[in-house]
């Protein structure tokens, strides 16, 4: 396989890791150009905060961990998981807020820039319906139809997602959480075209998690992050060894990365 560039586009610092880590670190390791770019800086006052600024240092220490080569944030804010929205900071928008036709121009830019082969995008659930995560789908969407890239688009199947989800709250790792909302959230195990078996890189990818210290504390997404940070690896592996797609729209001919679906 010749080498490729691959831009992976997440919402907030900590999604890399996540949902592509291991992914970005196979592709790395294989030679391939690796690049994230990240829509918000993961904190809800002005750009020049500590808190802005410490957790875009732990994404770019979180992509050294996966071997990427650069990281991007096309300058937003973070929109927040809630029932308000809230005001703007007085120096950038929030992601939700932005057209989608102008945060699509900021990442087709980076998609010409780099000559990208491939981008790395969210379903349309946005996963479990962030509404950042949601307008990442929106803007990937329509910067691939900008420039032409191919796009796969990160998920997880949902029917294993619920039986997890459901084995997390029976030991209270996942508490007060309506795991009705996950019949609705990532992708049906049909849907899916793509199924990437991490395991050898399960090391990196816990590691470029564990970079990302301002969020292993944070309510039950803090608790759960922290503890999947401090398992043995070889369990890591079994538990985050495998990374889903759904390539849309479908197309012929040689697979974009290799997979080993099921």
């Amino acid at each position: 396989m010749r080498t490729k560039t691959i831009i992976a586009f997440h919402a907030h610092p900590d999604d890399e890791a996540l949902l592509t880590g291991g992914t970005l670190a196979r592709l790395a390791a294989e030679g391939h150009r690796t690049v994230i770019v990240v829509a918000c800086d993961g904190a809800m006052g002005a750009a020049t905060e500590p808190g802005a600024l410490v957790r875009l240092d732990e994404l770019r220490a979180s992509a050294r961990k996966l071997g990427v080569a650069r990281v991007v944030h096309l300058g937003y804010a973070d929109s927040g998981h809630g029932p308000i929205l809230f005001p703007d900071p007085a120096d950038r928008v929030r992601f939700v807020r932005a057209p989608v036709g102008e945060a699509a121009e900021r990442l087709a830019a980076v998609i010409r820039e780099e000559g990208a082969d491939l981008l790395l995008s969210y379903d349309p659930n946005g996963g479990y319906g962030h509404r950042d995560h949601v307008r990442v789908h929106e803007v990937g969407a329509r910067a691939a139809e900008l420039t032409g890239v191919r796009v796969l688009e990160a998920t997880l199947p949902r029917e294993p997602a619920i039986r997890i989800a459901r084995a997390l709250q029976r030991v209270r790792l996942l508490r007060r959480y309506d795991l009705a909302a996950l019949d609705t959230s990532f992708s049906s195990r049909a849907d899916i075209t793509h199924r990437i078996d991490v395991r050898r890189y399960a090391a990196a990818k816990q590691a470029a998690l564990a970079q990302h210290r301002t969020q292993l504390g944070k309510g039950r997404g803090g608790r759960l992050h922290r503890v999947m940070a401090g398992l043995p690896v070889p369990l890591y592996a079994v538990l985050a060894g495998r990374e889903w797609f759904v390539e849309r729209p479908r197309r012929p001919g040689p697979r974009p990365i290799p997979d080993s679906r099921e």
